[in-house]
């Protein structure tokens, strides 16, 4: 069996070698030639995985190491008898962390009280269900948008999008659905950008093409209090440098680039991969998983909650470097700036997620045992 992997999923060869041959590449050079005789085709969403792609291979297995589905011709592959499996909710916990660890540094940046704001959360699945647990958590009042889960479990609880001009911060976290009821591509529009306060904070850790660039822009041009984060864009890996500028936080798709989610990934894959073969599992995500340089956060029990979970999220994740590293590139020229976007990915350093580190309770005030509950800290 030969199976062609992308060579930034994690232990693929580790994890997948049992099965047959494992050759690694980079995702966004995949053509027909290099998976033509392979059996099983492992990829990540920068992969477009269709027709042009799988014509006349001999793939029979597909998975995407991903929580998105955009980049894959569910349809056809569906016609041809190929099986598809993807990897829901693996790096969830990680883009939840990223939306926090942005807050807290544009909030101390520009000495915002947190627990002050209302936040709008457009798209509550697997990721913005995360938000919403600890922006809840720190005591934000937050707004859901959901027009998918309102319409199956009715409108208590959700909002529309008119409703959500008021807010102090947006946060985006919804799948990439270029056609039907409810399309997503070019959601973020000029009409809903200028109903937002000047001074609002705008997330987009969804997908690129879920805002209108241009729009963006000009919301900032108009107003310099106006606020975003962006870690996804129009035509990756060649963004448009000028939106990057003026983001206070601009990263290269990275907001789920946790170890622990894309191990956890991986983990899924090979389950998946293992049930369409009736084979045993022989191998855990959980044993490659390396220990933080240091897992154990010391607080004090004077410590006030937002002092508490800044502490704690500062040891865990410096967005600033990933943010640092990513301004570092602007002034390439195109080819070489869209290739350095692809390497930051690759060679994305390890992170892990809050349940990596231990907490001493007897150290606390018990009030924020919850809080820490909601990041998922590891409490002994």
């Amino acid at each position: 069996m030969l199976i062609i992997a992308d060579e930034n999923i994690p232990s693929a060869v580790t994890a997948f070698s049992r099965f047959g041959e494992v050759r690694t590449m980079h995702g966004r050079h995949m053509k027909a030639k290099d998976v033509r005789d392979a059996d099983v085709l492992l990829v990540r969403s920068i992969t477009r995985v269709n027709r042009e792609l799988l014509a006349g291979s001999k793939v029979r297995f597909i998975g995407s190491a991903t929580i998105g589905t955009d980049h894959i011709d569910l349809d056809w592959i569906a016609e041809q008898g190929i099986v598809f499996a993807n990897a829901p909710a693996s790096n969830a916990i990680s883009a939840a962390e990223y939306v926090v660890s942005a807050l807290l540094y544009v909030a101390s940046r520009r000495a915002i009280d947190l627990s002050r704001l209302t936040a709008g959360i457009i798209g509550c699945g697997n990721v913005g269900s995360r938000v919403q647990t600890r922006l809840q958590a720190m005591g934000m009042q937050c707004l859901v948008c959901d027009p998918p889960r309102s319409e199956e479990e009715g409108p208590d609880g959700f909002v529309d999008m008119s409703d959500l001009a008021g807010a102090d911060l947006i946060t985006v976290h919804v799948p990439l659905v270029v056609e039907g009821q409810h399309r997503t591509i070019n959601l973020i529009n000029q009409d809903f950008l200028q109903s937002l306060s000047a001074d609002c904070i705008f997330i987009n850790t969804s997908r690129g093409d879920v805002v209108d660039e241009s729009a963006l822009k000009l919301k900032h041009e108009q107003y310099s209090s106006f606020r975003s984060i962006l870690d996804v864009w129009n035509n990756e890996p060649l963004i448009d440098v000028e939106l990057g500028g003026y983001a206070d936080i601009a990263t290269p798709h990275i907001a789920g680039y946790s170890i622990d989610g894309k191990l956890r990934a991986t983990g899924m894959l090979y389950e998946a991969l293992n049930s369409y073969l009736g084979t045993e599992s022989s191998w855990s995500a959980k044993s490659m998983l390396p220990t933080p340089a240091d897992p154990v956060i010391r607080l004090a029990a004077d410590m006030s909650a937002a002092e508490v979970i800044s502490t704690c999220m500062n040891q865990v994740y410096d967005i600033t470097a990933d943010d640092q590293r990513m301004r570092n590139t602007f002034d390439l020229p195109e080819v070489e700036r869209g290739q350095a976007f692809d390497r930051l990915r690759k060679d994305y350093p390890m992170r892990r997620e809050c349940s990596a580190y231990r907490i001493d309770q007897a150290s606390i005030n018990p009030e924020h045992i919850d809080l820490l509950k909601s990041f998922e800290f590891t409490l002994v």
